[in-house]
């Protein structure tokens, strides 16, 4: 794959796993067991047509916009800010979905807190809302030391949620991108950071107990698990987590976004965070192409991916 095509494939990936989950979000999984998602439909949770991204795609193409220019945290969240307030890169012109802390943190922005200190730093403020829109930075800091890359990551997250828990999360997923674009596998891959990951934390000086957090990725296999033991609200190490069981348990873009979106609850954001990474892992072409048709904005996502992809080269 290019870098177009592996930009166009997280785009895409994330905005697609994103508007699955947008009509049964908060849905139980013993719901949809019953009424499974197996393709687009409209309506539902939040009475939005079919093919219709949420507050976790928008926030990533605004993201990807702020990368489209000189990496600056105060683009970004100045993004954020115009997304809240003027529905920028929104599916229909419309915010109709929007968490807890990251609204806590857009409020920060609009009053002129720095955007590195305004996202919440409590243990209650590990939501996943930086976890979903924190893929496209993988394109900008995939040939940095770690060291720099951890840090660009922590700034990003930090802009709505600077706990050491949801900037960890963020880390590991980038990582775990960063070696799929290198044309890892994904076993080799999760193998990897098993060994990686917490040896570079510990050289931070992190406190262990939030390096444990991370226990069933980090020390066990996470995808012998059976789905039981796999959780799908809005707790951050709980996306991850779940969006790397998705991964691991599947052999199709398809099929790993289906299987995240019919876990249930916080369909959306699950199923934008397995997209993402399902979406560069299979590539560009293996996403089915009536999925992209039917996607809103899709021209705009092209076109933004193609921005991306000049900046980058």
């Amino acid at each position: 794959m290019n870098v177009l095509d592996s930009i166009k494939s997280v785009l895409f990936g994330v905005a697609i796993g994103d508007a699955l989950g947008v009509p049964v979000e908060f849905k139980s999984r013993n719901y949809l067991r019953q009424n499974p998602v197996k393709d687009f439909i409209g309506f539902g949770t939040h009475n939005q047509p079919e093919g219709t991204f949420s507050d976790d795609s928008s926030l990533t193409f605004c993201l990807a916009e702020a990368l489209t220019r000189d990496f600056n945290l105060q683009t970004i969240g100045n993004n954020f800010l115009n997304w809240a307030y003027n529905a920028y890169w929104t599916a229909t012109d419309e915010v109709f979905d929007i968490g807890i802390a990251t609204g806590k943190a857009i409020e920060n922005l609009a009053k002129g807190v720095n955007p590195e200190k305004a996202g919440g730093t409590g243990k209650n403020d590990n939501g996943n809302g930086s976890l979903m829109r924190i893929s496209p930075l993988v394109f900008y800091v995939c040939k940095m030391p770690i060291k720099d890359r951890y840090e660009i990551v922590k700034k990003v997250s930090s802009i709505t949620h600077r706990h050491i828990r949801s900037v960890i999360s963020c880390f590991y997923y980038i990582e775990f991108m960063i070696e799929l674009l290198n044309g890892s596998e994904l076993l080799d891959t999760y193998k990897k950071l098993k060994k990686e990951i917490p040896q570079f934390l510990k050289k931070l000086s992190i406190v262990q107990s939030e390096i444990d957090c991370f226990e069933r990725l980090l020390q066990h296999d996470i995808y012998e698990l059976p789905e039981k033991e796999i959780k799908s609200g809005g707790y951050v190490l709980d996306t991850l987590e779940a969006g790397i069981w998705c991964l691991l348990t599947t052999n199709s873009f398809k099929d790993a976004v289906l299987k995240a979106v019919n876990l249930g609850d916080d369909t959306d954001t699950t199923g934008c965070v397995t997209g993402g990474i399902a979406g560069l892992f299979y590539g560009w072409k293996n996403i089915p192409d009536k999925w992209i048709k039917k996607l809103s904005r899709k021209k705009d996502i092209e076109s933004l991916a193609e921005r991306l992809n000049d900046k980058i080269l």
